[in-house]
């Protein structure tokens, strides 16, 4: 099915249904999580952030307190 012909089905459908189906296309991504290929240009910088890290030259921050933080900052 063409890409145009699959978001006019889609506005068709009701907020519930919608929402169910992106669901649906997450949990299938995710059973193909593997088959997808990390860009060189990712790794590298995730090996470069995680050496900060080990080193000590990155502090890390729970992600409830960021959060907390955002919704605070933007109510």
């Amino acid at each position: 099915m063409e890409p145009n012909k699959i978001a006019a089905e889609i506005n068709r459908l009701s907020l519930p249904q919608k929402l169910i189906l992106a669901q649906d296309i997450w949990d299938s991504i995710a059973l193909e999580r593997g088959k997808l290929s990390m860009p060189e240009w990712q790794k590298n910088e995730l090996e470069k952030r995680y050496g900060q890290y080990k080193q000590g030259k990155m502090e890390l921050h729970d992600w409830r307190e960021i959060h907390d933080e955002l919704r605070e900052r933007h109510k």
